[in-house]
């Protein structure tokens, strides 16, 4: 019964990280305001981000629910497109050069509460891009997103959706403040010696582990 637990809270931890491994405008904000402002702050804007994200799985679970008979019945399809469009993310984000928008970036004086609240509107706001992307990460663990009242059965265990569902929404949300949590500690303590250039690195690094979850989920599906 643990061990079932676990793997659904699992699950979701990973979603929620594996999502969250990208080095687009509002990671870059938040880096910035590590530098300039210290580590807390960089951490409030990243729980602003995390946040946002973790409402939009919630409507990423809604979503799915809306299109569920159309997702069973095409799941190898829809499977492929989801690798597909990970892969894709990968290779946008190694490519990507973040050094000018770090660059560009100016961090005024805001209240803790302020990072917050920017960070999680901003974040809200590219709702269209934020949400399919979510939903490939789902797609590719294969995590059964349902919000109906029947019962979920995994392992031969019988879970109730609403325990289901707050393990893998806890599990999303605790892999997300995890990967902020890591990366706003590092540029704290490496603050000193860190510069722009770094976060190539960063975007590279991050490109080839998106890929490489694309790709092996576009390998188990044409081999399955």
């Amino acid at each position: 019964m643990v061990f079932e637990l676990l793997k659904i809270l699992f699950g979701g931890l990973c979603v929620g990280l594996a999502s969250s491994v990208t080095v687009g405008p509002v990671a870059v904000l938040c880096i910035q305001r590590t530098l300039s402002k210290g580590h807390l702050s960089g951490l409030v804007s990243g729980m602003g981000i995390v946040c946002a994200d973790t409402l939009m799985a919630i409507l990423s679970f809604s979503v799915y629910a809306l299109i569920k008979s159309y997702i069973d019945e095409y799941s190898s399809i829809i499977k492929l497109i989801g690798g597909a469009i990970i892969v894709i993310v990968g290779i946008f984000i190694f490519f990507k050069n973040p050094v000018p928008q770090i660059r560009k970036n100016k961090t005024g004086s805001n209240a803790l509460w302020q990072d917050f609240g920017s960070m999680f509107g901003f974040t809200l706001a590219n709702f269209a891009v934020v949400i399919p992307y979510i939903l490939a990460f789902f797609t590719m663990f294969n995590i059964d997103l349902t919000i109906d009242f029947q019962n979920v059965v995994d392992g031969g265990i019988e879970f109730t959706n609403a325990l289901y569902n707050i393990l893998v929404l806890g599990g999303f949300f605790l892999g997300a403040t995890l990967w902020w949590f890591t990366l706003t500690s590092i540029i704290s303590i490496f603050h000193k010696s860190f510069k722009p250039r770094h976060m190539v690195v960063v975007n590279r690094v991050a490109g080839v582990v998106i890929m490489a979850l694309g790709t092996v989920t576009l390998i188990s599906v044409i081999l399955g």
